[in-house]
């Protein structure tokens, strides 16, 4: 019988972080693959909840107040030492995160290939969490720039390059559920924020005294907690040997025309005209969402104003300053909800893209969304709150399953040899969609303030200008075809690609060669739980928020 080790032996020695010391051997288990890329995605998704920093941080030399200084440049916020920050500038950061996180992933997407997803998540470990400490330094210093650098720009590389780590691993690791195994990884990238913002808000309260409002010190704990977390994820990453494939699972008979068994090259992907439909898929799917995300507080205060705390016919302008800070507790409720719809809409709409398929999936996005937005309008003016959340929830459920199904989609488009990295690069669309929804919303909102529209019929223009943004990404869609052969890999190339660096050659022999196996036994069940303890405690903290909305 052929065994791992006789399919793949390495050869001469490695360093500990190389990709041939990441290869399983009989007896190990792929269900611990994704509870790895768990502990890094759940380290790095606090990015989405980096808000809760802002307000401590606009009075961190004031303490008690902010200490402003008149009409303050931009260019002198990044340097003073006397002045406290806006909260816009530092709003900012949200800008570096996730331009970085495209470019770091478009740049360095082949070479995370070729070293193999170790290597890129300690490296991801060094960046995010070398970020937070820089960013401290700058916190203790009261320095912008030097924040914008450390937690923005280095932590937006780490990013980046933990985002895609674990995408071409899992998907070589589960051909047979490839949806569902980037939607368990990838989920973990949108329940970040659910665990690390009120971890954020409990450190603060800790280290804060009569001189400092605790940010420096928790950027710091934060960063030793993540750093331990993201180290044993990368140490526990495995790659299957070439030629490996589930015990009793073979390629379906019955051919697929949208899922290839071909492999196109990284330096064709961008040439196909597949690979820009799905850029604009993705880009147009999270500008609608992101959008939303970035006003859900202010958006179902301005929509419901005194409904929220039993006054009906009191608008938002008429609230006073004490139920202005009921209704903005309640709101925060809201954006909480949201994450956790983002959260659960990245397993389960990833899962079902493997019954019903990736276009299909994408279709249900945009029809649905379609609607949804089109009725908003409706459902603010009949002061329904339940399906006003709803049918936002149901919104952001597929934002966050358009970013957990993408990588599959990919991969049934252009094989798996490349799939991290041509992921990597197409996340350039989510770099442009964090620009292109933030500003579409907001723009729109002060056009329609200055116009003096009522505050709660503020966002309908903007509901229907995200209906036609829909209307084009489900038109890309529809004209997703399979690749042209033309663009496929011989299967000799694909063959010695492997052999370069796997010491093997994948058409060899194909089997489970003992791997694999186990399911959810003793040592998978304790690594789960000790991710799924912290993402089990960021939910209950949700809901304990949320709750207040109704």
């Amino acid at each position: 019988m052929t065994t791992a080790d006789t399919v793949l032996a390495p050869v001469g020695a490695s360093g500990f972080l190389d990709r041939e010391r990441t290869i399983a051997t009989a007896g190990f288990n792929r269900w611990l693959v994704p509870p790895a890329a768990l502990c890094i995605h759940l380290c790095i998704g606090m990015a989405y909840g980096f808000s809760v920093f802002w307000l401590p941080l606009s009075r961190a030399i004031g303490v008690t107040a902010p200490k402003t200084c008149g009409d303050i440049s931009l260019l002198q916020e990044l340097f003073t030492t006397s002045c406290d920050w806006k909260v816009a500038s530092m709003g900012w950061m949200y800008t570096l995160f996730f331009v970085l996180l495209g470019i770091a992933a478009a740049v360095w997407g082949g070479w995370l290939e070729r070293v193999g997803p170790r290597k890129a998540g300690f490296v991801s470990a060094l960046c995010w969490c070398g970020g937070l400490f820089l960013g401290a330094i700058g916190v203790y210093t009261h320095q912008l720039w030097l924040l914008w650098l450390g937690s923005g720009v280095i932590g937006g590389v780490g990013l980046g390059l933990g985002y895609i780590s674990p995408v071409s691993t899992l998907v070589k690791w589960f051909p047979d559920r490839r949806g569902m195994a980037t939607g368990m990884a990838i989920m973990g990238f949108g329940g970040g924020a659910m665990i690390g913002a009120p971890l954020a808000n409990l450190l603060m309260n800790y280290f804060k005294t009569p001189s400092s409002v605790g940010v420096w010190e928790t950027f710091v704990a934060m960063g030793v907690i993540y750093f331990v977390f993201m180290m044993i994820g990368a140490f526990r990453y495995r790659l299957p040997p070439p030629g490996w494939q589930p015990e009793g699972w073979t390629p379906p008979v019955k051919a697929n025309a949208m899922i290839s068994k071909n492999n196109v090259h990284l330096n064709d992907a961008h040439k196909t005209p597949q690979f820009w439909l799905i850029w604009w898929v993705l880009c147009l799917n999270v500008s609608a969402g992101i959008g939303v995300i970035g006003m859900a507080s202010p958006m179902l205060q301005e929509i419901f104003g005194g409904k929220l705390i039993g006054l009906p016919d009191v608008g938002f302008n008429a609230l006073d300053a004490g139920q202005k800070a009921q209704i903005a507790a309640i709101a925060a409720g809201f954006a909480g909800l949201l994450s956790l719809f983002n959260i659960g809409g990245r397993f389960f709409w990833a899962s079902l893209s493997d019954k019903i398929g990736r276009k299909n999936t994408y279709y249900t996005f945009f029809i649905l969304g379609i609607v949804l937005y089109a009725l908003a309008p409706t459902f603010a003016a009949m002061g329904s709150k339940l399906l006003f959340v709803l049918g936002f929830g149901i919104i952001l459920s597929m934002y966050g399953g358009g970013f957990a199904t993408v990588p599959a989609y990919l991969a049934d488009m252009f094989g798996t040899q490349f799939v991290g990295a041509i992921h990597g690069r197409l996340l350039t669309a989510w770099s442009t969609a964090g620009i292109i929804g933030p500003v579409v919303v907001n723009y729109i909102r002060e056009f329609q303030l200055a116009a003096g529209v009522p505050r709660d019929q503020l966002y309908n223009t903007t509901m229907y200008i995200l209906c036609a943004m829909l209307i084009a990404g489900l038109i890309c869609n529809y004209l997703i075809k399979p690749v042209d052969s033309k663009w496929h890999m011989k299967e000799a190339d694909v063959a010695k690609l492997q052999a370069a660096s796997a010491s093997a050659a994948a058409a060899g022999p194909h089997g489970s060669y003992g791997i694999g196996f186990g399911g959810l036994d003793a040592k998978a069940a304790l690594f789960w739980a000790f991710v799924g303890v912290p993402l089990a405690w960021g939910v209950w903290k949700t809901l304990e928020s949320a709750v207040k909305i109704f």
